[in-house]
């Protein structure tokens, strides 16, 4: 009877030795987790909508007396602006890894490009690419500087209300532009 009283106790103490292995490695994940951009971002619930050609018309006097889009904020999804960067980039084999951050007012991209594409095509492609999707009023700055990916990542569940985090922005950008930006012949300088 006691010899099976110590099984059953040495049996225990070992799962519990197993049990705060497992533990470490859930609280790892578990941040992790926390520290994934994309946690908490839910594709649309309809999936069809998606492929739905967008229209709209109205006339002058519609839309005058039309008080509830008068009210309406014109907003831009930070985020599916984000995705949408990142993924155009990596299509381009050139491109290992690429983390982008939209601000209200800026478009932080940092990449790992490999040694295939030299460093101001790849910042061209990065730059022009972010262009192509946000609009105009956005300064969009680029880097293959793999360090300032976590950096940017820091700033992932920041939120454009208090924008407390304008420092570590201009921190960061100060270091994004010692690496190349694009040429020089962008839209933007064209006009």
């Amino acid at each position: 009877m006691k010899s099976l009283f110590f099984i059953a106790l040495a049996v225990t103490l070992f799962l519990s030795a197993c049990g705060q292995t497992d533990n470490t490695l859930t609280e790892r994940e578990q941040i992790v987790n926390e520290l994934n951009p994309t946690r908490n971002y839910q594709n649309p619930a309809n999936q069809d909508l998606d492929a739905q050609i967008g229209y709209v018309r109205y006339t002058k006097e519609q839309f005058e007396n039309d008080t509830e889009s008068n009210n309406k904020e014109i907003t831009v999804d930070r985020h599916a602006m984000a995705d949408m960067i990142t993924r155009i980039i990596l299509q381009n084999d050139d491109f290992n890894e690429v983390a982008t951050l939209v601000t209200d007012q800026e478009v932080l991209i940092a990449y790992d490009r490999t040694e295939a594409i030299n460093e101001n095509t790849a910042a061209d492609v990065a730059k022009r690419t972010a262009m192509s999707i946000m609009p105009r009023y956005f300064d969009i700055y680029v880097t293959d500087n793999e360090a300032l990916v976590y950096d940017i990542q820091s700033l992932h569940n920041s939120t454009t209300e208090n924008r407390n985090y304008d420092n570590t922005i201009d921190q960061i950008i100060e270091e994004m532009q010692k690496s190349p930006q694009g040429t020089e012949n962008t839209p933007d300088m064209m006009e």
